[in-house]
């Protein structure tokens, strides 16, 4: 406990990260003795800290699934060691294994299309299946999808860009229960009570990365918190995946800039299986592994054997791109009404897939 209160000691102090800690105490250091004594360049940062706030932050500690993993706990994932500026230390609820084993990390938009969130959940489902720990960040659309579809077939990891004990967004907090309960786990760098910041979040995207064997982006904008994801896995030397779109989709934007700028395209879970390759050794490869995330039924479909033939050219006009009414109307000669009856018997089928401003696309 005296080695655990001064390794917190030194989490909470400001300014202090591993190297700081290398430099001032070399590669071994006697960490109670270090607090207990500090060198000059630790001494006010850890003079700053309070001793109510590393007695709450024990406490945190004694609470069942909690965990600390500081730089040189032997639990602490190899792969973030590799990183120019690791975490000192990350706090953890549920599985701490997790962070050491082969990962996949899944970002995107929050503000993602109907394709995006099922395409998010279908490449997660099937990495999840394969054996590899799903990584995402909790946020509001790709990631929660994400999470969601690994939950389905395995585990997944979340890296938080808060406090532990503060669920960012609120609405997730039933899915973060559910990541722990089911063997997965919750992990930040920053301290119990941390609140959401806004300059917090790059700083666990490069922990997202760095976890991960490679980083697949569903959709993202030319500007997007996703490709400065991309960027810094990249940069750690880690693959890089990407899904195409429409070019009428400013979503897929970014996700084509990476292609062009070398990111590997990619159309089913299983091609980012083959291409980590050696790295997975010997996972399970799915019955689903040739399936793509677009061929990946949807609830309730029934298919075109069961529309009239009028339905079935209508069905014909539309494509993947989304389409308006109007366009319709004038390509099909139906009437607008008569058109949007179609539309709806056509949507409830699971034929297509209704997009914002009256558009549709094909399922």
């Amino acid at each position: 406990m005296e080695e655990l209160a001064a390794w917190l000691h030194l989490a909470l102090a400001p300014g202090i990260g591993p190297r700081t800690l290398l430099e001032a105490a070399g590669e071994a250091p006697d960490v109670p003795a270090l607090v207990a004594a500090p060198p000059p360049a630790l001494r006010a940062a850890l003079a700053a800290v309070d001793p109510a706030a590393v007695e709450a932050a024990l406490a945190w500690t004694r609470a069942p699934r909690h965990h600390l993993l500081h730089w040189l706990h032997p639990d602490y994932p190899p792969l973030l060691r590799e990183l120019p500026d690791p975490p000192l230390v990350l706090w953890v609820i549920g599985d701490p294994d997790l962070l050491s084993l082969p990962q996949v990390a899944i970002v995107g938009s929050r503000h993602p299309t109907r394709d995006g969130l099922r395409n998010a959940h279908a490449f997660a489902a099937h990495l999840a299946a394969a054996g590899l720990i799903v990584t995402s960040g909790l946020a509001m659309g790709i990631d929660g999808a994400a999470h969601a579809g690994a939950l389905e077939s395995g585990r997944t990891l979340a890296v938080m860009g808060t406090g532990i004990d503060r669920i960012y967004p609120a609405r997730h907090r039933d899915l973060a229960h559910r990541i722990v309960d089911t063997g997965g786990a919750l992990v930040s760098e920053f301290p119990p009570g941390t609140p959401p910041r806004g300059r917090h979040f790059p700083r666990r995207n490069r922990i997202i990365s760095g976890l991960a064997l490679g980083t697949l982006v569903v959709e993202a904008a030319l500007r997007s918190g996703s490709l400065i994801t991309a960027r810094l896995a990249a940069e750690q030397g880690r693959e890089v995946f990407a899904i195409p779109g429409s070019i009428h989709n400013p979503l897929a934007r970014g996700c084509h800039r990476l292609i062009r700028e070398g990111a590997k395209l990619v159309e089913t879970g299983q091609d980012i299986v083959e291409e980590l390759g050696a790295l997975l050794g010997g996972l399970a490869q799915p019955e689903r592994a040739t399936a793509s995330a677009a061929e990946t039924p949807t609830a309730g479909r029934s298919g075109t054997a069961e529309l009239t033939d009028e339905q079935k050219q209508l069905l014909e006009l539309i494509g993947y791109d989304p389409i308006s009414i109007d366009e319709l109307v004038v390509s099909s000669g139906l009437t607008p009404e008569a058109l949007s009856s179609m539309l709806l018997i056509l949507e409830l089928e699971g034929c297509v897939v209704a997009h914002p401003g009256g558009r549709y696309a094909r399922a």
